[in-house]
């Protein structure tokens, strides 16, 4: 699987599972582990009330689903709350690769935090399930029907909403009043409700839930108990709840992933002879793949490497892994000599990018178009002969792009390169934009931006299927291995001599360390298992300096970004400078990425100067005065 971080804080049991207590910035969270699980990583998110009729949980962490809970505290759903959950979402979908969209889990006053944290993210939720909910806080705490409310927890309701009671009571944005853009989604709903609960009664909550949703055109289920009150909550057997949402957690493809996709959208610009030529006839083969987490994880990359193997029966096969989740094409520059060229001569290298240039770093059309150009021209440098095939997966903000007869940035500028290149590709993307467009495929199915077996079959397939065809007839007895022809760079300040400097090359003043941080002391935020043990160059003081001495036209360092990561002053020669705030929205961990401090410097050699600046207000999170460099980059 892809390196995870750990899940920082204590360890213990729940029901014969494996519980982890943990702080991010806003305060405690829970996660319970399934045995194994599932595919796509699916999980159930629980507001409120954590272990209370437990029998849903359990049984899902039994079909491999993990648990997770966030403290809020008694906040109703209200705008802290939701942002509270949005850090939580953030770290287990890029950190830990849970599935896009959790099944929501809510039970009374849970049901204002897991409608209304829907409303705002209908993309990122499967199915809600919601147990005897408060779907209009006007009906509990407030009392304003037929229930008799809560006096002291309406007082609270309207603090944490900053609300006067006048103002409470024209509210518009209670769960009951926005259920459009969960409609829209198409989010499954089940209630359970009691129908003589009188503290939550079901007219003023779930049944007017039930009529304007279906007057939406959702889909929505509710089970009564006909005799129950508030309490208890759940189902003795939960049986009806878990098929449910397994029924609506499978989405739309009827085919199989093999016989669904067509050859349409995969561009071959070479016979794939080179290759085939090393692997029958040394007997030995060396097969890269390179990207973020898609790659890293066990997903296409897996299924590619056992086609591979079985085509070849004969050939003793080196895959490398060099997938490092959250990294974008531009790192994957400054780390191919370590990562893919160091492990031996390349004979054939899968690369994706598509989607980290798109959303990572939100890369420009020109820093995606030099970071993958760079990818390319260094492999085509150590070996001329190398058969390359580059797979565009998809967002849902590339593929509502494509929907629309757009190309998305990233997109763009990797075909770019692959054409100039001749790199055979994948359009994986627009395959699955129109297997959606034609109604043989949904986004659920496909499994998200990590892709569940699904998915990752569909892209093994249409690879397979590509080179498969290429080998088809007998290798003759003539064939020898044809180079390609070395290429002009499209940019000339293309990362094609990307590389990372040796700690030699930095003089670090006396409040900069140079070594393996002790991480609980160092930093609140997580840390990926990958990272516990590699040196770095940090500091947390402000005002210090550290030089670094380069030869090229571009500098910046492969940097983890937490919590606490400051402004940095960045001077080259002592006469351009410039201020670069090193904080990034996923920093609620130390999030890997590549910054570039220079890209388009005079070719020679330089002198950087680093500054860590004091911390300031209005930045995109409270943030602090670290720098932590995994390595300086240069080109």
């Amino acid at each position: 699987m892809a390196e995870e971080a750990r899940f920082a804080g204590t360890k213990s049991g729940f029901h014969g599972f494996e519980q982890y207590d943990f702080e991010l910035t806003g305060g405690g969270c829970r996660v319970v582990a399934p045995r194994e699980a599932a595919d796509g990583k699916p999980w159930i998110w629980r507001a409120q009330f954590w272990g209370h009729e437990p029998q849903f949980d359990v049984a899902l962490l039994h079909r491999g689903y993990h648990v997770v809970y966030a403290e809020v505290g008694n906040s109703f759903g209200a705008p802290g709350a939701l942002a509270r959950w949005d850090e939580l979402y953030e770290y287990l979908r890029f950190e830990h690769l849970l599935a896009d969209r959790a099944v929501l889990e809510g039970m009374s006053r849970g049901g204002l935090l897991i409608y209304r944290w829907a409303a705002k993210n209908p993309d990122k939720v499967a199915c809600i399930y919601a147990d005897n909910p408060v779907c209009d806080f006007k009906s509990w705490p407030g009392g304003k029907g037929a229930g008799a409310g809560s006096p002291s927890d309406w007082e609270q309701c309207l603090g944490h909403y900053g609300l006067t009671e006048a103002e409470a009571l024209a509210y518009d944005a209670n769960p009951i009043d926005n259920l459009e853009p969960l409609a829209k989604a198409g989010i499954p709903l089940i209630h359970v409700v009691g129908d003589v609960d009188e503290v939550v009664p079901v007219a003023e909550n779930s049944a007017i839930v039930e009529r304007r949703y279906q007057a939406l055109g959702g889909l929505i289920e509710v089970i009564h108990k006909r005799d129950a009150g508030h309490h208890p909550h759940s189902l003795e057997d939960p049986t009806p709840l878990v098929d449910f949402i397994l029924l609506h957690s499978q989405g739309k493809g009827e085919s199989s992933a093999e016989e669904i996709v067509g050859a349409e959208n995969v561009t071959v610009r070479s016979d794939f002879q080179n290759s085939r030529i090393q692997f029958e006839r040394s007997g030995a083969g060396h097969v890269a793949f390179l990207g973020g987490s898609i790659t890293e994880m066990d997903g296409y990359r897996p299924m590619v490497a056992e086609m591979l193997s079985q085509r070849f029966p004969e050939t003793q096969f080196t895959f490398t892994n060099a997938g490092i989740g959250s990294t974008c094409s531009d790192t994957g520059a400054f780390r191919m000599q370590r990562d893919v060229l160091s492990q031996g001569p390349l004979d054939l290298l899968f690369v994706e990018f598509a989607v980290n240039d798109d959303q990572d770093s939100a890369q420009g059309y020109d820093d995606a178009l030099r970071g993958m150009e760079g990818i390319i021209s260094q492999a085509r440098a150590h070996n001329p002969n190398v058969d390359i095939m580059m797979t565009y997966f998809v967002n849902p903000r590339m593929l509502e792009q494509l929907q629309a007869g757009k190309e998305p940035r990233s997109i763009a500028a990797h075909g770019k390169v692959a054409a100039h290149y001749a790199v055979s590709v994948n359009h994986l993307a627009q395959e699955l934009a129109e297997l959606i467009a034609a109604d043989k495929l949904d986004w659920k199915k496909f499994g998200g931006v990590h892709p569940a077996k699904y998915g990752n079959t569909m892209c093994a397939t249409m690879i397979g299927n590509a080179v498969q065809q290429a080998w088809a007839a007998p290798l003759a007895n003539s064939a020898a291995p044809t180079p390609y022809p070395a290429k002009e760079p499209l940019d000339p300040f293309s990362y094609t001599r990307g590389r990372f400097l040796p700690a030699a090359a930095v003089d670090a003043g006396p409040d900069w360390t140079i070594g393996v941080p002790d991480w609980p002391t160092e930093s609140a935020g997580g840390v990926r298992d990958r990272f516990l043990n590699s040196p770095l160059i940090y500091s947390s003081t402000a005002y210090s300096k550290l030089t670094v001495a380069f030869v090229g036209t571009a500098i910046g360092a492969y940097m983890l970004s937490g919590p606490d990561a400051g402004i940095i002053r960045c001077t080259v020669d002592g006469e351009e400078s410039k201020e670069i705030d090193t904080l990034h929205h996923y920093s609620d961990f130390n999030y890997p990425m590549t910054v570039m401090f220079f890209s388009e410097l005079a070719k020679g050699g330089h002198t950087l100067e680093v500054e860590i600046l004091e911390n300031r207000a209005e930045r995109i999170k409270p943030g602090g005065t670290s720098f932590r460099a995994l390595a300086f980059t240069a080109n």
